[in-house]
């Protein structure tokens, strides 16, 4: 597996869709037909490869993305690519694996369940990928099940997401008779035979489905030719169109984002995979077809361009932090550009700090392959660095730079955690600290009111994971409080602030004295500080000091002591003492100023409004809209999906969204499910009952 493989023959891509689409059950097919495993894992059975952590398994759903590496030749050309593949979670309440992972990919295969079609996790996965500028093939799974409609969803992928799809491939029967595909470009049928699928016919397209794969195939040319000049001149004058012409144009418009392969199969009866993994080393980008990636020089700012070249100086990006049991802190790079060997010193553009390569592993999901170097394009595991985490870019002495970092969304709901006995207290402390590095959406603070840890997170289930680990891996006993919502404080007035501090002790005192402006800022625009000082009543070397005393002041509002968001502040005078002015005076007066002038601007609580999306179906809409309305959720879109089944499309507060899950399975008699993301913080209406909850 460790053979090096040139650049073009590298495929770095995720698997990602809307949970129960299928997504882990490809990845373990993909890995048995390469030769990866010999034997097929199942999520049912938890002996999926992918799925190692012990709460996967039990649940049967994908908590953290898994990097795996394998090899794949070509059916027809016989070139041999490496596949780094990463198996995505589809919970929304795991969305930063996902995001995280979108942003070191160079390809992504999406799965979509051929009788849902495109769910509300779908749409969320299918944007990050837009943001990042992911290519995309799409795979039509579950096709041999009852309601599965592959033209419903392929039109469901052009409305809905706003692609371009186009097949590639037709099924040669639908539901219990499906059988196999019919390749478009060769025209030839693919027939799954055997029940392990490992041997494919090729054969002639049966006669009574000639002349709809000939519509299907001249539909698909069409579609190629209108992104290619060239082509198009040549389809418009009748002239044959060569297979190899045709692939390598719609290769082009597929990189430029522009058309959406689609393929079809049933990845749990082993039936279309190869073809997949053909399209995989054909269609989608090696890092070599990806432009240079833009990066900034540290400290002035300037702009670097890192191209995808071994011979040049490393650069990569961490993406993934993980505790292994075995050899100790995991971080997971993305090579850009150079080569990483074992015992190298690389430095951490955030502060410049020195970290040294212990090993260097290719993974294997929770397996581990060591290997000597890790070149531009490859995904690997390093191990050794300290004080690397997510997000932060790793470089080499001759060529400082900082890659974009990635942007992760701000936690919604926390719970207080209490260890059991003095022994767990110490050990909590630290199991909370190896998990808050390894998840940038977890976080760990303190409630001085009433001495309590509180952890907060994406939801329900995250929390209840991060729990259950903290148990089971780390050995920790403890008393686990409700979830709360992590409310937000903001004020709705402008008003002028003074904060002075001066202390006198017998030597050199402390004085510092600010006049601040504080006002509203759009909604989720933040904090924003700037300055108008005239005559240099405040020296330009305590404005740092004076950003920094109001921010830390934002942390605890004065109102619930939650931390203070979308607030505008402007420091307009203030004076200073020549002897005794100093940083950490005008740090403590500005937090003064602050606090004072929040607590005459109107301040007021925000909550967290969570976009739903529900599937429910017909007979049941009435109910759970009912109950929607009931929980102060507010319906916007209510539309048929097919099959009998309604979705609807709701704001809700989240305070009234703990338990639903529970709530729906009952009212649609367990065959509802529903998607929850967050939308916005909006001004809370709360009464005193719910605010002391």
């Amino acid at each position: 597996m460790s053979a090096n493989h040139p650049l073009e023959h590298i495929r770095n891509i995720g698997i990602i869709a809307h949970i129960d689409a299928g997504k882990t059950t490809t990845t373990e097919r993909i890995l048995f037909y390469s030769g990866r495993t010999h034997r097929m894992g199942e999520v049912h059975e938890g002996t999926a490869v992918t799925d190692w952590m012990e709460q996967e398994r039990e649940r049967g759903i994908t908590i953290t993305a898994a990097a795996i590496t394998t090899n794949w030749r070509h059916s027809v050309t016989g070139v041999e690519c490496r596949i780094n593949i990463i198996d995505t979670p589809g919970h929304i309440d795991f969305t930063a694996e996902v995001q995280r992972c979108l942003r070191v990919l160079d390809g992504g295969v999406v799965v979509f369940d051929a009788v849902a079609g495109v769910e509300p996790q779908t749409e969320t996965v299918w944007r990050q990928a837009d943001n990042y500028s992911v290519p995309r093939i799409c795979f039509i799974n579950k096709m041999d099940r009852l309601g599965a409609n592959l033209d419903r969803t392929v039109a469901m992928i052009a409305e809905q997401l706003g692609a371009n799809p186009v097949l590639v491939q037709v099924p040669i029967g639908f539901e219990e008779s499906f059988a196999g595909v019919v390749d478009l470009m060769e025209m030839k049928a693919h027939v799954f035979t055997d029940q392990l699928g490992a041997q494919p016919e090729t054969t002639d397209i049966p006669a009574e489905l000639m002349a709809g794969a000939r519509a299907a195939r001249e539909a698909m040319v069409e579609k190629i030719v209108e992104s290619n000049d060239e082509l198009m001149s040549a389809f418009l004058e009748d002239e044959e169109l060569d297979t190899a012409d045709l692939r390598q144009a719609l290769r082009a418009a597929i990189l430029r984002g522009d058309l959406v392969p689609v393929l079809c199969g049933t990845a749990l009866k082993n039936k279309g995979i190869q073809p997949l993994l053909d399209a995989i080393t054909v269609y989608l980008p090696s890092p070599a077809d990806v432009p240079p990636v833009e990066a900034r020089h540290p400290d002035t700012g300037d702009t670097v361009e890192v191209r995808p070249d071994p011979g040049e100086p490393f650069a990569g990006l961490v993406f993934k932090v993980v505790t292994d049991p075995y050899v100790g802190r995991l971080s997971y790079v993305r090579a850009y550009g150079g080569t990483l060997s074992v015992g190298e010193t690389i430095y951490n553009s955030r502060d410049g700090r020195r970290e040294r390569v212990g090993r260097l592993m290719q993974m294997y999901a929770d397996k581990r392959e060591e290997i000597e170097a890790c070149r531009a394009g490859d995904i690997a595991a390093v191990v050794g660095l300290k004080g690397s985490f997510t997000g932060e870019t790793l470089y080499v002495r001759q060529r400082p730079v900082r890659l974009e970092a990635i942007e992760f969304p701000e936690p919604v709901v926390r719970i207080a955690v209490e260890p059991r006995t003095t022994a767990d207290q110490d050990k909590m402390g630290i199991a909370l600290n190896k998990l808050a590095e390894e998840d940038p959406t977890f976080q760990v603070g303190y409630d001085e009111n009433t001495g309590q840890t509180l952890i907060s997170g994406m939801g329900e289930l995250h929390l209840d994971i991060i729990v259950d680990r903290m148990m089971r891996e780390f050995q920790v006993g403890c008393n686990v409080g409700e979830p709360q919502v992590a409310y937000r404080e903001t004020i709705t007035r402008t008003v002028r602030a003074e904060g002075r501090f001066v202390r006198q002790t017998g030597g050199r005192g402390m004085f510092g004295h600010v006049e601040l402006v504080l006002e509203p800022n759009a909604a989720g625009a933040g904090f924003e500080f700037e300055t108008k000082i005239v005559g240099g009543a405040v020296p330009l070397q305590f404005f740092a000091p004076i950003e920094r005393g109001i921010a830390d002041a934002m942390l605890n509002g004065t109102m619930e002591g939650y931390p203070v968001v979308d607030v505008k502040v402007t420091l307009v005078d203030g004076s200073f003492h020549p002897v005794d002015s100093n940083e950490r005076a005008f740090h403590i007066a500005a937090s003064m100023g602050f606090r004072d002038g929040m607590a005459r601007a109107h301040p007021i609580l925000l909550e967290p409004m969570m976009s739903i999306e529900v599937l429910t179906p017909e007979v049941y809409t009435g109910d759970v809209m009912g109950d929607l309305n009931g929980r102060l959720g507010r319906v916007s879109n209510m539309e048929p999906h097919g099959q009998g089944m309604n979705q609807i499309q709701a704001s809700v507060p989240l305070r009234g969204m703990f338990g639903y899950a529970t709530t729906l399975r009952s009212i649609t008699s367990g065959r509802g499910n529903f998607s929850m993301q967050f939308d916005r913080y909006a001004p809370a209406k709360l009464d005193d009952d719910v605010r002391s909850r």
